[in-house]
C-alpha cells in the first residue's frame, strides 16, 4: 500500500508540473513570435512570461478552491478534479492556432487557459503532499513527502527531454510551425496513467479518523494559522525563485544572451532536471534526521551565496560554467523544497489542513515563482545579471528571515 501511495503521489505531481512546466519552456522559445509578434523580442519575451506569470495568482486561488473541497471530500477525489482540468488545460494550449490565424484572440484564450493550468496545479500539491504524510509514520515524513516533491525536477528532466526532441528531429521552422505542440498533446497518455493510479488508492487515514469540521476551511486556516500560512509561504519563496530562474528564466537567457544553441540549453535541463531530483531527496531524506527546520534554514542561507555568485559564474558563456551555474540554482532550491511536503503538513491540523498548507505553498510560489522571472528580462536589460542575483539573494535574506520565526514541526503529531 505505501509504494502504492507513494508512486500515486509522486505521478500525479510529475504529470501536473509537466503540463506546468512545458508551458515556461513554450514562453521561453516560442510564444514572444507565436502569440506576441507586435511586441517585438524583448517586449515579446516578457509578454509570454507574464502569460506565464498569470498561472501563480491563478495557484492562491485553486488552493482555496480545491483545499475547501479536498478539507470536506477528502484528498483521493479533490485530487482526480485537479489532474482533470490541469489535463483539459493544456491540451487546449496545444491546439490553439497562433496570431497569426486568429490575431488577439489568440493571446487572450492562451492567458485563460494559462489561468486554468494554475488553478489546478494550486489545488493539486497540497492534496498530494497530504496523500503521501497522512498515510506515513511519525519518523518517516520527511521520506514519505520527499515523493509528491520529485514531481517537479521529473517533470523539468520530461519537458527538457521532450522538446530536445522535438527541437532536434525537425528544422527550427517546423518547430515553430507545429512541433511546439507535440509536448502539451502528450499531456493527454500522461492525464490518462494519473487518473488510473489515483483511481485505485485509498483516502488517508488521518483525513478519516478527524471529525468533520463545522467550519469553512478557508476561515478556519485563517483565524488559526494566519502567521504561520505566512511564514511558511515567505520561508520557502527563495527556493522557488531560485528554481524558476534556473527552469524557466535561464532557458531563454542562455539563447537570447549567452547565444547558445536551443538543444544545449536543452540538454543542460535535462541534467538539471536530474539534479533538482537528487537535490530534493537529499533534502527531505535528511530532514528525518535533524528536522526540517535546520534543512530549510541551511538552504536559504545558501541561498544567498548563490544569488551573488551565480551569474558570474554563468555570464562566462562557458557551457560547462553554465551548467554548473544551473545545478548550483537548482541544487539550493531542490534541498530547501524536499522537507517542504511534511514541514507544510506539521505546521496545520487536520480539519483545515489541506486548504492552510496549499494556501500557504502557493504564496511561496507567487513570491517566488512568478516575479523573479517576469521581471528578470528587465531587470537584466537595465542593470546587467548581476542585478537578477540581487534579486535572488535578497529573497534568501527573506527566507532566512521567515524560517527563524517558525518553530521545528518534526515529532509534532498529525491527528
Amino acid at each position: 500500500m505505501q509504494r502504492r501511495i507513494a508512486f500515486a503521489s509522486f505521478a500525479g505531481t510529475a504529470i501536473e508540473f509537466y503540463d506546468f512546466f512545458v508551458y515556461g519552456t513554450a514562453a521561453a522559445l516560442v510564444f514572444p513570435t507565436l502569440f506576441f509578434p507586435a511586441l517585438g523580442a524583448t517586449a515579446g519575451t516578457v509578454a509570454a512570461f507574464a502569460s506565464f506569470a498569470v498561472a501563480f495568482v491563478a495557484r492562491p486561488l485553486g488552493a482555496a478552491l480545491f483545499g475547501h473541497l479536498g478539507d470536506r471530500l477528502g484528498r483521493k477525489r479533490t485530487l482526480t478534479y485537479t489532474l482533470l482540468l490541469m489535463g483539459l488545460s493544456t491540451v487546449g494550449v496545444g491546439l490553439l492556432p497562433s496570431a497569426a490565424s486568429i490575431g488577439v484572440a489568440a493571446p487572450v484564450i492562451l492567458v485563460v487557459l494559462r489561468f486554468l493550468q494554475g488553478i489546478a496545479v494550486g489545488g493539486e500539491w497540497g492534496g498530494a503532499a497530504l496523500l503521501a504524510v497522512e498515510h506515513s509514520e511519525p519518523g518517516s515524513r520527511g521520506r514519505s513527502g520527499m515523493y509528491p516533491q520529485l514531481g517537479p525536477g521529473t517533470a523539468f528532466f520530461l519537458t527538457s527531454v521532450t522538446f530536445l526532441i522535438s527541437g532536434l528531429t525537425m528544422s527550427r521552422e517546423s518547430f515553430v510551425a507545429w512541433g511546439w505542440r507535440i509536448p502539451f498533446l502528450l499531456s493527454v497518455v500522461l492525464i490518462a496513467v494519473g487518473l488510473y493510479v489515483r483511481l485505485r488508492i485509498a483516502e488517508t487515514p488521518v483525513f478519516r479518523a478527524a471529525e468533520p469540521s463545522r467550519r469553512w476551511p478557508l476561515r478556519a486556516a485563517f483565524t488559526a494559522h494566519t502567521r504561520h500560512i505566512l511564514l511558511g509561504g515567505g520561508a520557502l519563496s527563495a527556493a522557488f525563485g531560485l528554481n524558476y530562474i534556473g527552469t524557466v528564466y535561464l532557458t531563454s537567457y542562455g539563447t537570447a544572451v549567452l547565444r547558445l544553441s536551443q538543444p544545449t540549453m536543452l540538454l543542460l535541463g535535462v541534467i538539471g532536471g536530474l539534479v533538482l531530483v537528487a537535490a530534493t531527496a537529499a533534502g527531505a531524506l535528511y530532514s528525518d534526521r535533524v528536522g526540517r527546520r535546520r534543512v530549510i534554514l541551511g538552504g536559504n542561507v545558501a541561498a544567498v551565496v548563490c544569488g551573488l555568485v551565480v551569474f558570474p559564474i554563468i555570464d562566462s558563456g562557458s557551457v560547462a560554467l553554465v551548467g554548473v551555474g544551473l545545478c548550483l540554482l537548482l541544487v539550493v532550491g531542490g534541498a530547501v523544497l524536499g522537507p517542504a511536503a511534511a514541514y507544510m503538513a506539521e505546521l496545520f491540523e487536520t480539519e483545515h489542513r489541506y486548504t492552510a498548507v496549499g494556501l500557504s505553498y502557493n504564496l511561496a510560489t507567487v513570491l517566488g515563482g512568478a516575479v523573479p522571472p517576469l521581471v528578470a528580462t528587465a531587470l537584466q536589460a537595465a542593470y546587467g545579471s548581476i542585478a537578477v542575483g540581487v534579486l535572488m539573494a535578497a529573497y534568501g535574506v527573506l527566507s532566512v528571515v521567515c524560517v527563524l520565526a517558525l518553530p521545528e514541526t518534526r515529532d509534532h503529531p498529525l491527528r
